[in-house]
């Protein structure tokens, strides 16, 4: 066989690996798990027993996001939840009156009662994200509640959300609930990169092994985290991560190692409503944090260039060179390779409601992520490291959650 052949027979390999081998990656079905308590017992049950649905406070960490917050904080206030429940959302030094308007949002929407908190600048060694954590955290543990929702600020909710989520965590006996929330497909690059970029996450984090009891494989989304309180102290969290930039997944690292069940899956009724209506917008969500998810290693960045050109450049270029070069093996092995690439990301356009005419596309967007990616990496070596909202963080000296 040609070279090109072997190529082609190269990537149809690991596309029926990936198809089979890597926890079904591609099936969007994992979503809450069961949840029958309380919703099941009889009223009167609910009625006299004393405090039957635990306390949660909803910790929204938010620097400069009054564009997202008349859409987002409204959400969260009309909760309903038949436990004591509160907001605790931590204005992390904005610039844009974010902290005023989500005390105007809450006098004017009513609902679950509103606490506005100010960490001030960051302590050397803590990503932004995760010290307004660490003091709305603080500030919330105060009352006792046997819960946190940890929630970002572009993040809109169902009114029934929370309870799904607490009765999921109770009815489950899980530490760490989180939900990948849908998000915000509505442009034309939105269309092309969103669903792939939760296509890539899951590929790299298949749900199904990340909820198999005892299983090494741990990640979280970071805009809908429900943790127990108990289960957060006992990881040391968010201190023991305070400097991880991809923390979402630090946070589901640390708290399976410390013996805490976790669970990830789809969201229904969790949206992202920030927009990201240009290339440049979806470029720099995604380039921030990419090195970062390397390790800041060039060996890891050359395996993934390979690994990524290998898997989805590869069939349509080997394909093509097939056809006009007459090569059968590479025209019919390419082909397939794509056939199957092209299948595995039908259900995820699916539940984002996109046309199915785009998963031919996939190979397309997926050079974009490898562009991407090795963006992020310049981007670090020239010394701006993960930059997000004016703040930069380089290589941490010591990464505690690995």
């Amino acid at each position: 066989m040609s070279a090109v052949a072997w190529i082609a027979v190269g990537s149809l390999t690991a596309w029926v690996w990936l198809l089979l081998g890597q926890g079904f990656f591609w099936r969007t079905d994992q979503r809450l798990p069961r949840r029958d308590a309380p919703d099941h017992w009889p009223d009167a049950a609910v009625r006299d027993a004393p405090n039957p649905w635990p306390d949660v406070a909803v910790v929204v960490p938010a620097r400069d996001e009054a564009e997202v917050l008349p859409v987002s904080l409204p959400s969260l206030l009309a909760q309903v939840y038949p436990g004591r429940a509160e907001i605790v959302l931590v204005d992390d030094g904005s610039r844009d009156g974010t902290g005023e308007l989500a005390r105007s949002l809450s006098e004017r929407h009513g609902g679950l009662p509103l606490r506005v908190v100010s960490p001030g600048e960051p302590e050397p060694g803590w990503t932004g994200k995760l010290w307004a954590l660490r003091h709305g955290i603080a500030s919330a543990r105060a009352d006792g509640p046997e819960y946190l929702l940890l929630t970002d600020a572009d993040i809109a909710h169902e009114p029934d959300s929370l309870r799904e989520l607490v009765a999921a965590a109770r009815t489950n006996r899980l530490d760490l609930v989180s939900q990948m929330a849908r998000l915000r497909v509505a442009s034309g690059w939105e269309r092309l990169i969103v669903p792939a970029f939760v296509y890539f996450f899951s590929q790299l984090y298949p749900f199904r092994w990340v909820n198999r009891p005892g299983s090494r494989t741990a990640a979280a989304a970071g805009g809908c985290v429900l943790l127990r309180t108990e289960a957060a102290q006992r990881a040391g969290v968010p201190e023991s991560i305070r400097q991880a930039v991809i923390d979402d997944v630090s946070l589901a690292r640390a708290v399976q190692r410390s013996g805490g069940r976790i669970w990830l899956g789809l969201a229904d009724g969790v949206d992202s409503v920030r927009p990201y209506p240009r290339l440049a917008d979806l470029w720099r969500m995604v380039s921030r944090s990419a090195y970062a998810q390397l390790l800041h290693s060039p060996l890891l960045l050359a395996g993934t260039v390979v690994g990524l050109a290998l898997v989805y450049l590869a069939p349509p270029l080997t394909l093509c060179a097939g056809v006009w070069g007459r090569d059968a093996a590479a025209g019919w092995a390419g082909g397939l390779a794509w056939v199957v690439m092209t299948g595995t990301y039908l259900p995820m356009l699916r539940y984002y409601r996109q046309p199915l005419l785009l998963a031919p596309l996939l190979p397309f967007t997926a050079l974009l992520y490898l562009l991407m990616t090795v963006d992020s990496a310049v981007q670090h070596h020239r010394g701006r490291g993960a930059a997000w909202k004016g703040r930069t963080y380089a290589r941490p000296e010591a990464t505690p959650d690995r």
